[in-house]
């Protein structure tokens, strides 16, 4: 019998040590603990410098994520200390045929980190930043983009795309895409990546890069875990503006919201782009109404000319709102939203997110269609995105955009409210809008809530599906890395 060791117990507490693993039956394929009686144990089980647990609290909360639809129960977690108790875990994992899943923050919505009778990997317990230089930031893959962003302030640095939310894992974001405003100028979080340290599902740990193990490197970004997990990244950084001017402008309709978005993507006049579909409040108003949500970076006293950057667009300029705030203010602007909707319970309601890509030829047309059926109650009240980016600056193959110089990016981030139709519901309207914007041309992107068969898969990678398929027989041959998307089922 192995040892368990002094820092399981220090790290985890008397409470949590009887849950502790020690060995794993393969006859009965269950965990031996220190509260159960030994049985008779697979040889060469693994001692951790971390924690391998079976309590119900580690297992229940690795069973949920942010969308609280999907629950699967793992026969454990692991809380690795080290890059190394990855590699025992999955290696053992890799000889027994045990189904591992990595999770970060588990702000998925459908189950994506989540791995019904096998182990979730809690990556969150590895979460340093290592270095930070001019060129770029090395740091653990559960670290997220918040404790990047502060390090990286600290040398006047910043990643050059962020998420709007900054409370997600570097490796979770790596895993999908990772985007936000600042897409059309420099691509996804996965555009911005220089090097990777991963756990291959054969439990080999690999440093690739696009010079350097290239095919394991373009098969993980966006790759949504199916080859490896991804334990460090490096990731690119540039200069970091001290503020930025935040417009915040209006539309009554569509047709000329969408115009103003293309103008401002096209012609670069500013350094975000996003917008939102807002009801319309005001004595009037349509139902819906459009707002465009741009900043221009800044460094005092020199200022950026407003009225230039406003030059030729058709908002509703009465309504025009502009602020000058902090780049770190600006980046982490969700952050009291999100403190709101703890206090108030509703963070821990169900969200079954719709999130797509919509073709730039028929983004009115399909959105307008969607709008036209949607009412808040279908939202409850959550936000809606609707904007353009180009598609240019995207470079990894995993991340699937439609063809053509722009693609919109539309979501309907759900929340499902007692008085909401129920999730099971949204999750069924989901699949309709998901397949009504396929044949379009559009794609999904894949952190929301929608149903997705093998068949879909194959569709949804197009081209760059047989290297995705080569990639996982030849990187997780036992096929046991990230079930919860569906991907190999």
């Amino acid at each position: 019998m192995n040892e368990v060791s002094r820092r399981q117990f220090l790290g985890h507490g008397a409470a949590a040590a009887g849950a502790l693993v020690i060995g794993f039956n393969p006859a009965t394929r269950a965990w031996t603990t220190l509260s159960q009686p030994a049985g008779p144990l697979a040889p060469g089980f693994p001692t951790f410098d971390g924690a391998l647990r079976t309590d119900g609290s580690a297992r229940q909360a690795a069973a949920d994520d942010f969308g609280h639809i999907v629950h699967r129960l793992p026969l454990a977690v692991l809380f690795p200390a080290s890059t190394e108790d990855v590699v025992k875990l999955v290696r053992f994992a890799r000889d027994h045929r045990i189904r591992v899943a990595g999770r970060g923050q588990g702000h998925s919505t459908y189950g994506q980190p989540q791995v019904d009778a096998g182990v979730v990997i809690d990556l969150s317990t590895l979460g340093a930043v290592h270095e930070v230089e001019p060129e770029g930031a090395r740091l653990d893959g559960g670290a997220t983009w918040r404790t990047l962003l502060e390090a990286a302030l600290a040398h006047g640095l910043t990643p050059p795309t962020l998420t709007d939310y900054l409370d997600l894992s570097i490796g979770g974001t790596l895993s999908v895409g990772g985007i936000g405003g600042a897409c059309f100028r420099h691509g996804a979080q996965v555009d911005n990546v220089l090097e990777l340290e991963v756990v291959t599902g054969e439990g080999r740990r690999v440093t690739c890069s696009p010079s350097h193990e290239t095919r394991l490197f373009e098969a993980v970004l966006a790759g949504l875990g199916q080859c490896a997990l991804i334990t460090s990244a490096t990731v690119r950084l540039r200069r970091a503006p001290a503020m930025v001017r935040l417009f915040d402008l209006l539309y009554d309709d569509l047709q000329t919201y969408a115009g103003d978005a293309r103008t401002v993507v096209r012609d670069g006049r500013f350094d975000t782009v996003q917008g939102l579909v807002v009801p319309g409040t005001r004595p009037g108003a349509p139902r819906w109404r459009f707002q465009l949500e741009a900043t221009a970076s800044f460094t005092p006293p020199a200022a950026p000319d407003s009225n230039a950057l406003l030059a030729g667009l058709r908002d509703d300029r009465s309504e025009a709102v502009l602020s000058d705030v902090s780049y770190f203010d600006y980046a982490n602007r969700l952050a009291p939203g999100v403190a709101a909707l703890m206090a108030l319970g509703l963070w821990s309601l169900p969200h079954p997110w719709f999130d797509v890509w919509v073709p730039d030829r028929a983004a009115e047309t399909y959105a307008g269609e969607v709008l036209a059926g949607l009412t808040e109650a279908d939202t409850g009240g959550g936000p809606i995105l609707l904007y353009p980016t180009r598609t240019a600056p995207f470079t990894r193959p995993l991340l699937r955009l439609p063809a053509g110089e722009l693609a919109w990016q539309f979501d309907i981030l759900r929340t499902a409210l007692p008085t909401s139709p129920a999730p099971e519901l949204m999750v069924r309207d989901n699949r309709r809008l998901f397949e009504a914007v396929r044949d379009l041309g559009g794609y999904r992107y894949p952190v929301g809530a929608i149903p997705f068969s093998q068949s879909d898969w194959v569709q949804h990678f197009g081209p760059a599906w047989v290297a995705l398929t080569e990639a996982k027989r030849r990187y997780d041959p036992a096929d046991i890395l990230t079930p919860g998307q569906g991907v190999f089922p």
